[in-house]
């Protein structure tokens, strides 16, 4: 039988955990009103400039927007014209051999020739098509951050190591295409060892049948959801953190030991920053001007543009990637998170060990 409303009265309601956090909340929301109300107005502003600057750098003030969006074009084109089907054909002999199901590779591909947000939009629903489990889904993620995520970031960096003698064409075979077959193995005899080897006539067939020009408007559209309800809103985000923790003095103490460590490993240290915190493409950019102008050491450029040839800045590791994984695949958020931070460590693993070891080899 309801209780009636006196017997509620007398026994009142339990508190719970959530409504601990929320009076605490309101408690320091009333105590920063009284005493700090310009530190929170001003952590407020701080965090909606930072933001801000996504807007101009997708789609203000530059041209990244509309290069996500052409990403998707060429994805979807390719796919149309047997792309997919192609590199199942060379690699799954050798993924097969080692025990993985191949199509863990695509998305590394897709990665390389575009956009790492379209090569999860286009990639993600094929590793499921493949039937894949969830440990080759997070060994793709993994595998995936280790190349670069935008083909403008191949293209200055290329040109950063040419202006200061850097041998290009072993750096690229190492870099690139060595970790697409590599990473994978290591990760199923390391972390994630629930993989199958699939053959190729167990493979669906990945080209889809749509219309030449479906294919290619309907790709345009799906760029734009992607750049406008996913890449946007989920870099906002991380840069309104980082706006606040900059206001109230503790991102610079970040920054500070970034620096240091970039370089104690031999990566030029303000493209190293750029390229974890802002966007790796502006990093090579910036990196052809200072080699033209002034005296830059080449195992400094080559360990930027190994770092740079990966899935940072952390706002795609934490906001980009786990939103179109978690949407595309079986992962959630949280399983794509730790997928994509174990790749980006390796990779700046990778970029110390070129810069400081291997530099020689390439100069």
């Amino acid at each position: 039988m309801a209780k009636t409303q006196e017997e509620l009265a007398s026994n009142g309601k339990q508190i719970n955990r959530i409504e601990i956090v929320g009076l605490s909340l309101v408690a320091l929301a009333f105590f920063g009103l009284l005493f700090f109300a310009d530190t929170m107005s001003g952590t407020f502003n701080a965090m909606m400039n930072k933001a801000y600057t996504i807007f101009e750098v997708f789609i203000f003030g530059g041209k990244v927007g509309i290069a996500i969006v052409v990403s998707v074009i060429i994805g979807r084109v390719l796919e149309r014209l047997g792309f997919t089907d192609a590199l199942m054909r060379i690699f799954v002999p050798i993924m097969r051999y080692c025990g993985i199901n191949s199509a863990v590779t695509v998305p590394s591909v897709y990665n390389i020739l575009g956009d790492i947000n379209a090569a999860g939009r286009i990639a993600g629903p094929i590793l499921v098509k493949a039937n894949t489990t969830k440990d080759e889904q997070k060994i793709a993620v993994a595998t995936m951050v280790q190349s670069q995520q935008s083909f403008s970031t191949f293209m200055l960096g290329m040109l950063a190591m040419s202006t200061v003698g850097i041998k290009v064409f072993p750096v690229i075979i190492l870099i690139l295409f060595v970790p697409i077959l590599v990473v994978p193995i290591l990760l199923k005899f390391t972390i994630w060892r629930d993989t199958k080897p699939v053959g190729l006539a167990e493979q669906p067939k990945f080209t889809p049948e749509t219309a030449p020009l479906s294919t290619f408007f309907g790709a345009a559209k799906e760029g734009c959801e992607l750049l406008f309800l996913l890449i946007i809103p989920a870099a906002a985000a991380i840069y309104a953190i980082i706006g606040g923790l900059e206001y109230v003095g503790i991102w610079q103490y970040v920054e500070s030991f970034l620096n240091s460590t970039l370089g104690a490993m031999s990566i030029h240290p303000e493209t190293g920053m750029l390229s974890i915190l802002v966007s790796p493409t502006l990093a090579m950019g910036t990196l052809v001007e200072t080699v033209k102008s002034s005296q830059v050491a080449p195992q400094l450029v080559l360990g930027s543009f190994v770092l740079a040839s990966s899935g940072f800045p952390l706002s795609v590791i934490f906001g980009q990637v786990p939103a179109v994984w978690a949407e595309s695949t079986d992962l959630t958020e949280k399983e794509a998170i730790k997928s994509a931070l174990l790749g980006a460590t390796m990779r700046l693993i990778t970029a110390g060990i070129v810069a400081t070891l291997l530099a020689p080899l390439f100069i």
